[in-house]
């Protein structure tokens, strides 16, 4: 019997695709003139949910990078980078804590990694150096968001 709830399980990814994304760099081209690049950066991420039915969701990871110069008396944004990537997975046989679990920590997970390209990419076109963005554990986060009586969306405020 166990096992037959078991094989009832499934997740599967229907498709990964970039929703939206936006990149300024408001100071250009003197940011690239500057002798020196130490810039203050502030990396904030959110996930959101939408059921399409079907045991169909749509699951966007939206990420913000905020580049700002430091050392000048009035700081200013260098570049600002806003993304959201998304998926559509197939769940089905899960639901309460496990389906919560699933669109909170395995869904956002399985998308940071073309997020995490994506915005490397952008910012290194956009001119700027080498931006690596550190791996993230989603499942604590979500542990720390369910605890908080949050479970969506996970949300991480970051400086670097």
């Amino acid at each position: 019997m166990a096992e037959e709830k078991a094989a009832e399980k499934r997740i599967s990814i229907g498709k990964i695709y970039l929703k939206d994304f936006s990149f300024e760099s408001p100071q250009a081209p003197e940011v690239f003139r500057r002798p020196e690049w130490r810039p203050k950066t502030d990396l904030n991420l959110s996930s959101s949910h939408t059921e399409l039915g079907e045991d169909q969701h749509e699951v966007v990871l939206s990420c913000t990078v905020t580049a700002q110069s430091e050392g000048d008396e009035e700081e200013k944004t260098l570049f600002i980078v806003e993304l959201q990537q998304a998926g559509i997975f197939q769940i089905s046989g899960y639901d309460g804590e496990e389906l919560s679990h699933i669109i909170g920590s395995f869904c956002p997970n399985t998308l940071f990694p073309y997020a995490r390209e994506t915005l490397a990419t952008l910012i290194m076109k956009g001119g700027f150096p080498e931006f690596i963005l550190q791996p993230i554990n989603f499942d604590a986060l979500w542990r720390q968001g369910f605890t908080d009586e949050e479970a969506a969306p996970v949300e991480e405020a970051a400086k670097h």
